[in-house]
């Protein structure tokens, strides 16, 4: 299944995408939640029989999940994008947060910092927590706590991330509509593998970004396992598994600036596209 959140900022609407058409899921769930996420949502979907038709034409696409309680990110973990920032592959995975509140939808404007000149584009596998999951035994118990999969834009403010004093990850990466996210929380029954998708980002039509999930040093499943050894990954949190080599602070492409267009797209998880605009 595809859920999506349709309307204005803070009061979008649960939806169900087919691929075709779009169906109200109001009188299943209030929003796409952790609470919804957490009950099982394929199953009551399909309990609820069928559901009103929508016409969303001309309406805004929100984030597809309500504004998760934490955002857990991945850096380096594909070994090409690690060599193009100058380092080796990690030893083992490399975690920083992002501020909840960056998480817009997949078009909405994304802001370039004040004085920023080195704001950058990632695409990312997003993985959204269905149960929770905590000191997990093994790799293989976890993709079971998977709500859904989603492409994510993990925009990086490179000077706060690196050249501030000490280098801050979380300051680089937390400025505000600095999480684009969607356009689908697509369920796992979609996707067969997911260390199996292509990813690919353009920046104003030009290619960017081309790899592929099955690149991640760290899977997905192990990612989860090792993340519940050290936190507790609750239902509607996100975790962004990283992005792939093409990205400008590899010095083969400018950084950002206002009226520049960054698209992402993830096989089977959708399209987004997002225009820069100052703060």
């Amino acid at each position: 299944m595809k859920f999506m959140r349709i309307g204005p900022v803070g009061a979008e609407r649960p939806v169900l995408f087919d691929g075709t058409d779009h169906f109200d899921l109001s009188g299943v769930t209030a929003d796409i939640d952790a609470a919804f996420l957490a009950g099982d949502p394929v199953a009551r979907v399909r309990a609820a029989g069928p559901l009103p038709r929508l016409d969303v034409t001309g309406e805004r696409v929100g984030a597809p999940v309500a504004r998760p309680g934490a955002v857990l990110c991945i850096g380096q973990n594909y070994a090409a994008h690690a060599a193009e920032s100058g380092v080796a592959p990690p030893e083992r995975p490399i975690l920083f947060h992002k501020s909840p509140n960056t998480v817009v939808g997949p078009y909405d404007r994304v802001l370039i910092p004040r004085g920023s000149t080195r704001t950058d584009w990632e695409v990312e596998l997003a993985v959204v927590i269905g149960r929770p999951a905590r000191y997990l035994d093994s790799p293989a118990e976890a993709l079971a706590h998977v709500a859904g999969y989603a492409v994510a834009n993990d925009v990086s403010e490179r000077d706060y991330q690196f050249a501030d004093p000490g280098g801050q990850w979380a300051k680089g990466k937390s400025c505000e509509t600095f999480n684009p996210l969607g356009p689908w929380l697509v369920t796992p029954d979609e996707v067969d593998d997911p260390q199996a998708l292509r990813l690919r980002s353009w920046v104003n039509g030009a290619p960017r970004q081309d790899s592929a999930t099955a690149d991640m040093i760290f899977d997905v499943a192990y990612l989860i396992w090792h993340l519940s050894q050290f936190t507790v990954l609750e239902p509607g949190d996100l975790v962004n598994t990283g992005t792939p080599q093409g990205v400008a602070l590899s010095g083969r492409f400018p950084y950002l600036a206002a009226g520049d267009v960054m698209e992402m797209e993830i096989d089977g998880l959708g399209r987004q596209r997002t225009a820069l605009a100052p703060a």
